[in-house]
């Protein structure tokens, strides 16, 4: 293999067609093809299937993907990290925050304290749900992420960063208990609850079943947006972290209880991969980030940091 052809190779799968790729890449399209040919007689795979509305990539061109990748951001780091020694940092960092977390709200913070220390830093922010987030920290898409829960993916190392109190959140429509609610009087509602894996459903599922109950959940969502306008519709509550809770009780019209007999907190982490070293401009990034989380005057946060 070389890096052109997999430079290709992912072109190829990020765009479904060969002809498309082709002209974005600048290349004939039979010269295309026969890279692609090469590249399957080297691993002796089939790596694309072809149909007439483009091609999509077979279970092993699922897997070269996920390493192509991987090993292209690792040539473009070491490009960056040659060309800039002895100069000022420069090159792209990733960061992914979890939704409606206390880490979200420092994505203006952190972008303005790069600018200022680091303006050759180009610093993408994604938003996403933990589960992406962690895979695409895995596959080598991504420099890091702060994510929910205390044990990572396998195949990723975390560092504490702060505990969240989980709330129960509604509108006029679900009688407000007032600033504590119990939990089974939670376990009496109908939720709006993500799926079973995420660390939030597990947290309440885990404590429900401790005291033999379980949560009459009327609708699985990981959408924001939808998770919202659920909750202002007046058809059930939800359960979410305390930086969530509040950025939701504007838009929905919501009010916030926090689950108390047991208190249940979730811990935020920060995520990077066991294998994958960072870069030199991905470490910056790291300490500005950390070091922002270490100022976070929210009180009813627990800080968890540890000198670094």
């Amino acid at each position: 293999m070389n890096l052109r052809r997999l430079k290709y190779f992912v072109k190829i799968v990020d765009i479904g067609s060969l002809t498309q790729a082709a002209e974005v890449l600048h290349i004939a399209q039979p010269a295309l093809s026969q890279q692609l040919a090469t590249l399957e007689g080297e691993l002796q795979q089939q790596l694309l299937i072809r149909t007439k509305r483009g091609v999509t990539p077979t279970e092993a061109g699922n897997i070269l993907y996920s390493h192509a990748q991987a090993i292209l951001r690792q040539c473009e780091q070491a490009h960056c990290a040659v060309s800039s020694a002895g100069q000022s940092l420069s090159g792209q960092v990733s960061v992914g925050l979890a939704p409606g977390t206390a880490a979200s709200q420092l994505a203006l913070p952190l972008l303005q304290a790069v600018r200022e220390q680091h303006p050759g830093i180009l610093l993408y922010l994604n938003e996403n749900f933990g589960t992406a987030l962690g895979e695409l920290v895995l596959d080598g898409r991504m420099d890091m992420a702060v994510l929910y829960g205390a044990r990572p993916e396998i195949g990723l190392c975390s560092q504490p960063l702060m505990k969240e109190d989980l709330y129960l959140v509604g509108t006029h429509a679900v009688p407000n208990p007032g600033k504590y609610v119990d939990l089974s009087d939670v376990a009496k509602l109908n939720l709006f609850m993500p799926r079973s894996y995420n660390v939030m459903r597990r947290l309440v599922d885990d404590a429900m079943a401790i005291r033999r109950l379980s949560a009459n959940v009327i609708g699985e969502i990981e959408s924001s947006a939808t998770l919202t306008a659920a909750v202002a519709s007046g058809l059930g509550a939800t359960i979410l972290p305390e930086s969530a809770a509040r950025a939701m009780t504007g838009p929905a019209k919501a009010w916030m209880s926090c689950i108390s007999s047991p208190a249940i907190q979730v811990p935020l982490s920060l995520c990077v991969s066991e294998t994958l070293a960072l870069s030199q401009e991905a470490m910056a990034v790291k300490k500005i980030l950390l070091g922002l989380v270490a100022e976070q005057t929210v009180p009813v946060l627990e800080p968890m940091l540890a000198a670094s």
